[in-house]
């Protein structure tokens, strides 16, 4: 089915004026399949990825369906959200397309706000409730809010609240709204568990899925970074240094990752923020706020903090550590990119194994992520030199400098030639020395080719060849880490935090020592030191790990 015109669309005339308000005039894929099935009552499966448009693909139809005959204070619709800042983001949507509608009422409802705002206004009345499944339960409970007469139920991000483990409050909530209401789901992928809520909760579900060709935007500059073990942070800081982006967001897979590279990153004088989901509501509004009026120029943020992040004017997104998921990788880079604004999108790799990981997202995102050398320490200086020549030539060419060649003059008549005076005071305005770090200076000269690698390593040991340097084994390659295997997995609600967490808080090493952490259906796998393998083996054996005792290899 191709792209529609809302126009063309059956909904009231309100709603095509504010939507016409809001500059849209044709509806997205996801928006022109699902709106007219969700107008005849169907209940709808949606995947599409992040940024293409799903608040309206259902927000339009709710508005439209609402019964203005029930009283005021009748919830006829209710959207659950994964976070705080999606629920808040979706309400502020969802009032926007409702403001020429007459009598509409939308209340956001979410933890980390004092419960007593969202009573009075619960109370006051309204149509529409947007929350996240905790604090839904909280009023549930408290019997402030009444879902005997809700129409449509709308489980946005399904994916992600399943991954957070609400499962228990979705059945729940589920559970108490009437049978014969309308369920909508839209999820960016489709794992077993939400299978599960599907067949459980769903009326024969149209299915509506968007496979485009690309699943990264075209302004979206993509480039990968190959990075020396134990140098992740001070190639980071080459890159911010070299590139300057005005604003960024920099995606780390922990908690505990963001607060380190924070710390860090502030040592060397960034100004940085972090946003992840141990921080209070009211901090996490805070920084996001100060970030979107530029009081900091670079956030550092977990995946699930970030999918409330609405942000339009982007420059560069950082995959400091690699997704744990592909889908991932679109979430993030789509922060970039917007608006047709070109964007970039810098991927830090490690090694051949990594480099493989990354090959998967290519096939998955059907899009090329090109490799790119550091920069060196010379070429950040030449830079730096090359926009102070910028700016004297700026202010050369706009301003009057006559009366200052006396001064000139003057320090010619001491022997100094007029070159070596430019160059001093080109030395004295350059901002700072560029700050050294221990990547070595001839690091981009081995160049990280997958089949290259792997002929010279298979060469290793072989009469009259000689074996690889040790800048070389330990640049490219994982001989160093080596996997533990923990009897515990997706099945029992575990995320990469849970592990980390674990890991770190039983053998007592920094969590940065630890490498990738791969979790299968009943099992996963983190990478540690191979020195610290034994140590690390026998503390988590027989630890617990989310309230389960746990074996570790």
């Amino acid at each position: 089915m191709d792209q529609i015109k809302f126009t063309s669309i059956a909904l009231s005339d309100e709603l095509k004026r504010a939507v016409a308000d809001m500059g849209y005039d044709e509806a997205t894929l996801i928006q022109s399949q699902s709106i007219p099935l969700i107008l005849e009552g169907h209940d709808i499966i949606g995947r599409s990825q992040t940024g293409s448009g799903k608040t309206a693909a259902f927000g339009l139809p709710a508005i439209e369906m609402l019964d203005m005959d029930l009283p005021p204070k009748t919830v006829q619709v209710l959207v659950l959200c994964p976070t705080r800042e999606l629920a808040m983001q979706g309400s502020n949507e969802i009032k926007k397309f409702a403001k020429y509608t007459k009598g509409i009422n939308v209340v956001p409802i979410y933890g980390g706000e004092h419960i007593g705002v969202q009573l009075r206004s619960l109370r006051q009345g309204c149509q529409i409730v947007v929350g996240t499944p905790g604090r839904v339960m909280d009023h549930m409970r408290r019997k402030t809010l009444n879902l005997e007469n809700v129409k449509m139920v709308v489980l946005d991000e399904a994916d992600e609240m399943l991954n957070m483990g609400f499962v228990e409050d979705i059945e729940t909530i589920l559970s108490e709204t009437p049978e014969d209401r309308q369920t909508v789901l839209f999820s960016a992928t489709m794992p077993a568990s939400v299978m599960a809520i599907t067949k459980k909760f769903q009326k024969s579900p149209k299915i509506v899925e968007i496979d485009q060709k690309q699943k990264t935007v075209s302004t979206t500059e993509q480039y990968f970074f190959n990075t020396p073990r134990g140098q992740k942070t001070a190639a980071l800081r080459r890159l911010l240094e070299y590139y300057k982006p005005s604003s960024s967001i920099i995606f780390c897979n922990t908690k505990l990752m963001v607060d380190e590279l924070i710390l860090e990153l502030k040592k060397f004088g960034y100004h940085a923020q972090g946003l992840h989901g141990d921080m209070r509501q009211s901090a996490r509004t805070q920084v996001m706020n100060q970030f979107k009026i530029g009081l900091f120029d670079i956030l550092v943020a977990t995946d699930v903090a970030a999918r409330g992040i609405d942000v339009d004017d982007i420059k560069i997104v950082f995959n400091y550590d690699l997704p744990m998921d592909d889908e991932y990788y679109v979430h993030r880079i789509g922060r970039t990119g917007r608006a047709g604004k070109v964007g970039k999108a810098f991927t830090l790799i490690q090694g051949n194994r990594q480099l493989a990981q990354l090959r998967n997202t290519m096939r998955y995102t059907k899009c090329e992520i090109v490799q790119k050398p550091l920069p060196t320490l010379a070429e950040l200086k030449d830079r730096e030199m090359s926009e102070l020549h910028g700016e004297i030539s700026a202010f050369m060419s706009g301003n009057d400098y006559a009366r200052y060649l006396s001064s000139v003059e003057k320090l010619m008549g001491e022997e100094y030639t007029a070159a070596d005076i430019a160059a001093a005071m080109i030395a004295m305005a350059v901002k700072k020395e560029v700050q050294a770090d221990d990547i070595p200076e001839n690091f981009n000269d081995f160049a990280l080719k997958e089949e290259a690698f792997g002929r010279q390593r298979r060469s290793t040991g072989r009469p009259g060849q000689k074996s690889l340097s040790p800048l070389i084994k330990r640049t490219y390659n994982d001989e160093n880490m080596t996997g533990v295997r923990i009897s515990i997995g997706r099945r029992d609600r575990i995320t990469p935090n849970h592990i980390l967490g674990a890991a770190a808080g039983e053998t007592g090493l920094p969590g940065k020592v630890f490498g990738a952490i791969n979790i299968q259906d009943t099992y996963t796998i983190i990478d540690v030191p191979k020195e610290h393998k034994k140590t690390v083996v026998q503390k988590l054996n027989k630890s617990k790990i989310n309230g389960k005792v746990i074996t570790a290899q």
